[in-house]
């Protein structure tokens, strides 16, 4: 079965100005130059950016992504940001679900699977995140919390052409901390079974699984070639070209 085409998507969180702009030129002239990268590759800047970015990378390889959206098209959410605007703007994807909204803002799981419904309305690509603490590690609970977390987060409508599924395990973002490869294979395969019982194989097999959490380019290749890791989500590696590029080029053809 042909295994689906690796995302490497990097998510800017609350950083970038309008001088940020040169990293996205960079990094759109480094896969220009570079066609053998075998991979879709794709900017979350902040939404004050998403327009400027998505208009100036026309024609361009380098995709552009939103960090969230509200579960409504439109109304009265001040400081909100609907799908439908995000794909005004420009953007093909939206996060949703990230630990950190889950934990800033209270978002459950029902949350996430509305907002990723609206991302579908909206043609949007859903990037559903999931992940466990540390505590919930440490007491062997990962793979039951993740399972709950993805069966309350797919919406009904998810497949491989509009959902990717990123696994993030809390305890490692930001932190420089890792799970071992073998904890990565073992919940990227339990979140591929999981994907087979509610989709099916043959639509399960098309999702890609991402990683994401201190991935850097020197732990980017032994995390990519994991089984069923499709692509990774990358945080503070993504603000740089140079440091991003150093993750992408992993799926350049040798």
């Amino acid at each position: 079965m042909t295994k689906p085409r690796p995302l490497v998507a990097g998510n800017w969180k609350m950083n970038g100005a309008r001088a940020s702009w040169k990293e996205a030129e960079s990094l759109a002239g480094l896969l220009a130059a570079d066609p053998e990268v075998r991979a879709d590759v794709m900017l979350c800047p902040p939404t004050t950016l998403i327009a400027e970015f998505a208009q100036g990378l026309k024609g361009s390889e380098l995709l552009v992504g939103g960090q969230d959206c509200h579960g409504e098209s439109s109304g009265a959410h001040t400081g909100d940001i609907s799908a439908g605007m995000l794909a005004d703007a420009g953007a093909t994807a939206v996060i949703v679900g990230h630990s950190e909204r889950r934990a800033d803002h209270g978002e459950t799981s029902e949350d996430v699977r509305i907002k990723a419904a609206a991302a579908h309305k909206s043609e949007l690509l859903a990037i559903i995140c999931v992940g466990e603490t540390e505590t919930e590690r440490k007491q062997g609970e990962a793979l039951n919390v993740v399972g709950t977390q993805l069966s309350g987060s797919l919406p009904e409508k998810a497949q491989a052409g509009n959902t990717v599924i990123a696994y993030e395990p809390v305890w490692a973002i930001g932190t420089g901390l890792t799970p071992t490869l073998d904890d990565v294979g073992e919940m990227h395969r339990h979140i591929r079974s999981e994907l087979k019982g509610k989709l099916g194989e043959a639509e399960a097999a098309g999702i890609r699984i991402l990683y994401g959490g201190s991935v850097k380019p020197v732990n980017a290749a032994e995390l990519m070639a994991v089984t069923d890791v499709n692509g990774a989500l990358v945080g503070g590696a993504s603000l740089k070209a140079e440091d991003f590029w150093g993750i992408v080029s992993v799926y350049a053809e040798k």
